[in-house]
This record gives C-alpha cells, sequence and structure tokens, in this order.
C-alpha cells in the first residue's frame, strides 16, 4: 500500500549529492570535483577537507569548468561539475554537446537547484527545460533522483558509469523515504507501490508528491501502481510497457516543462507498444517566478491535488 510508504527525516538533495562524492572519491582515487563558484551551495564542503588536491575552483566560468573536465577525462579522471541546473546546462550548451556528448567524454554534469523548488532565486535561475536539453543529446544518461539517499546513492553509482551522465537534484529540505543502503541501478525503474487501476510515473521532488496523491487515491478505493523513474534516459521501457499493460492508463508527474520532460519519454512508448489515456503534470510552456517552493509548486499545479485530479482523468478517459 502507498500509505506503507513512510518519511524518515527531511534533507536536502544536494546534501545527499555532498556525501555521495565524497564517498565516491573514497572508493575511486580518479574521482575529482570542479565547481563554478558555488562550493557551499554545493555541498562540497567536506569533500575538498578530505581530497583538497582532487578540487578545481573554476569561478564564475562555467563554459571553461565544462572544457577542463572534458580535459581532465583524458587523463583518466572522473570528473564531477558542480553548479546550479540552469548554469549547468543552458549556459554551457555548446560545451556540453560538443566537448563532452559528441567526444563521448566521461564527465559527470551534477546540478542543484532545480526546477520551481529553487523558489526565491526567480525564474532567471529556475530551469524547467533542462531535462529535454540533456535527454536529446546522443549518449547522454539522465538520472532524477527523488530524494536525499537517493542521490547520495546515485552519486556514488555514476562513477562506475562510463560515459557522460546529467544528474539533476534539488535546493530545499524534502521528504527522505528511500532505504538508505539502497544499490542504485542506472536505467531501472524503482516500483514503489503495484496497482492495477492507475500508474503514476514520477521523478526528483514529484516522487513524493505522487506518494501523497496515491495514498487519496487509495482512500477513494483505486489501485495505485506508483513507479519512480528516477533514470529518464536510457529509459526502463520494460518497466513502463509492463505496468501500462496492466492499469491501462497513467499520470507523468516532473518539476520541469511538459514539453520535453518525463511525460514526453513515457508518451512516446506509449505511442509505440500500448496506446493508452496518459496525463501530464508538470509546468505548461511557461517560465517560473520567485516565491516559496511549495507555494510555487501550487501555483503552476505541480501539487498533490494535482495528480489525484489528473490520475481520475486518466481513469475516466480510459473507461469512456
Amino acid at each position: 500500500m502507498v500509505k506503507d510508504i513512510q518519511v524518515l527525516n527531511e534533507k536536502e538533495t544536494r546534501g545527499g549529492f555532498g556525501e555521495g562524492i565524497l564517498e565516491a572519491a573514497r572508493k575511486n582515487p580518479n574521482v575529482v570535483a570542479l565547481t563554478a563558484d558555488l562550493l557551499g551551495s554545493m555541498k562540497l564542503n567536506a569533500f575538498i577537507k578530505e581530497f583538497p588536491d582532487r578540487f578545481v575552483q573554476c569561478g564564475i566560468a562555467e563554459a571553461n569548468m565544462i572544457g577542463v573536465a572534458a580535459g581532465l577525462t583524458i587523463g583518466g579522471k572522473i570528473p564531477y561539475t558542480t553548479t546550479f541546473a540552469n548554469f549547468s546546462t543552458g549556459r554551457v550548451y555548446d560545451q556540453i554537446r560538443q566537448s563532452v556528448a559528441y567526444s563521448g567524454k566521461n564527465v559527470k554534469i551534477c546540478a542543484s537547484h532545480a526546477g520551481l523548488t529553487l523558489g526565491e532565486d526567480g525564474a532567471t535561475h529556475q530551469i524547467l527545460e533542462d531535462i529535454g536539453l540533456m535527454k536529446m543529446l546522443p549518449g547522454m544518461t539522465v538520472i532524477v533522483p527523488c530524494d536525499f539517499n537517493q542521490t547520495k546513492a546515485a552519486t556514488i553509482a555514476v562513477a562506475d558509469y562510463e560515459g557522460p551522465v546529467y544528474l539533476r537534484f534539488g535546493r530545499p529540505k524534502w521528504p527522505n523515504f528511500t532505504a538508505e543502503d539502497q544499490k542504485f541501478e542506472i536505467g531501472k525503474a524503482q516500483v514503489l507501490n503495484e496497482g492495477t487501476d492507475i500508474t503514476i510515473f514520477a521523478c526528483g521532488h514529484l516522487v513524493w508528491k505522487a506518494v501523497e496523491a496515491g495514498r487519496i487515491l487509495e482512500e477513494k478505493g483505486y489501485s495505485v501502481e506508483l513507479i519512480n523513474i528516477h533514470t529518464i534516459k536510457p529509459l526502463d521501457t520494460e518497466a513502463v510497457i509492463k505496468s501500462l499493460t496492466k492499469t491501462g492508463c497513467a499520470v507523468t508527474a516532473e518539476e520541469h516543462n511538459v514539453l520535453g520532460g518525463l511525460g514526453d519519454s513515457i508518451a512516446q512508448v506509449a505511442a509505440r507498444y500500448i496506446p493508452c489515456p496518459i496525463e501530464y503534470v508538470g509546468t505548461n510552456d511557461t517560465f517560473g517566478e520567485s516565491g516559496k517552493p511549495t507555494d510555487l509548486l501550487k501555483k503552476y499545479g505541480l501539487d498533490t491535488p494535482n495528480i489525484v485530479e489528473a490520475a481520475e482523468k486518466a481513469m475516466a478517459r480510459k473507461k469512456a
């Protein structure tokens, strides 16, 4: 039952990254960290204290940071670049495309402060199109973990993965509910609850909102399948087909534009293999604005009631 999924505590997903890169560095001497003048925001203090010779402060020069990281891979290093998601992608897309993706460099692009929950910093710092930008790059793996524990596990796991990775996480404290000792499998969807009436596919912060929505739907008598799509690319197509075959309809929930994000990926699989009603919860072709994270999620339709409403609409379309 969805109601059995319990919050362990509330922690920042970026804090999971900070702990994860430190553990990855302890396991692998080739792991190095780079930042664009945001070491505190990216939770790198413990890493720098333990591995000062494996840290590069690039300053407010994100494009140069990507180039330096690409160069470090030639010597066998595993560079993790760190800055806000907007500056990790939109500001340096050309450098990522040409210097990292095109040549298949083993760079881990680690992006915090993604989506609306960046909050008060406003639209210029919130990015809602980065998943689409990155998943369209050939060979780029795109990972969007849901909480502190999963972000930590994903950060450790990408060190052993050969090839460019985009790892997206957030700023605020958020419910932490996945297992502390979990093994993160890139490209393998996480089924949090099995059901037969509706599938909710979610990623990032919206996974917890999907859990809350699942509880409400269960109280209404619906059987909810809840799947955490922490790896947007490569997508676990088999898991998507299996679930849609069972439930016959779905909702996708993401802190991202519905154009180009998780919803588009799920819809492509459905259109090809098992056409069915799908509703989308995400921002609708818009920029964000300054405000408290929870208020912004409500205003832009990314809150628990929006997922419930979308699920009921999808199920109604299925019956029609």
